[in-house]
């Protein structure tokens, strides 16, 4: 066997048995969930495998979730939070494990899925007439707490009379918080205006607002 040959054997003899992927200088490794975990490098966040092989690279966009005391990004159920800031305004969306976007970033605010579902806050834009001084449009913009599938698609509202909201980041500078939280399939705790919980079972139908 010519000496050309044997050195290309015993490159691949290495790459096959004895070559190890070193992932070096991170900042977090965290615990693994959904069968990957989030490793952060300079600010931005990437998920290995169970193999310590990269599946997501590193990115800005993704949000982390506070964990004992620590915050760092995990999936659940296929799905990972990310935001898109559009006029100083943050947008929620998710993202799968291929780092594919299955759910653009449109609301003002997201939770993890738990069992298949997810709390979101949607925003909805509402035309209330005109300004003919202006000739422009009045519009008004409220948001709702609403449960929504892995798709994405709504199933039900947990606020019916939404919130009024001013969308300008001089107002929005940080998410909008929830009043309402998956306690388990289809039980849900859901904070009054009098500070005082209340669980309640929400069936599949999806009330009007």
């Amino acid at each position: 066997m010519k000496k050309g040959a044997i050195l290309l054997v015993i490159v691949m003899l290495i790459s096959t048995f004895g070559y190890t992927q070193s992932l070096e200088n991170l900042d977090y490794v965290s615990p693994f969930h959904d069968e990957v975990a989030a490793i952060k490098k300079g600010g931005q966040w990437a998920f290995i495998n169970e193999r310590g092989k990269i599946v997501i690279n590193f990115r800005d966009d993704i949000v982390t979730t506070k964990s004992n005391d620590v915050s760092y990004p995990i999936f659940k159920i296929n799905r990972c939070l990310i935001a898109k800031q559009k006029e100083g305004v943050s947008y929620f969306g998710y993202i799968d494990k291929t780092g594919k976007t299955v759910i653009e970033p449109q609301f003002l605010n997201a939770t993890n899925f738990n069992n298949n579902e997810a709390i979101v806050l949607e925003l909805i834009k509402e035309n209330v007439g005109q300004n003919e001084v202006l000739v422009k449009n009045v519009v008004y913009y409220r948001y709702y707490e609403a449960i929504i599938d892995t798709n994405g698609d709504i199933k039900t509202y947990l606020n019916p009379k939404g919130v009024n909201v001013v969308l300008d980041k001089k107002f929005l500078r940080k998410p909008p918080h929830f009043k309402s939280k998956i306690l388990s399939d289809h039980l849900y705790a859901i904070l009054n205006e009098n500070n005082k919980w209340a669980i309640i079972k929400i069936n599949d139908t999806i009330p009007s607002k």
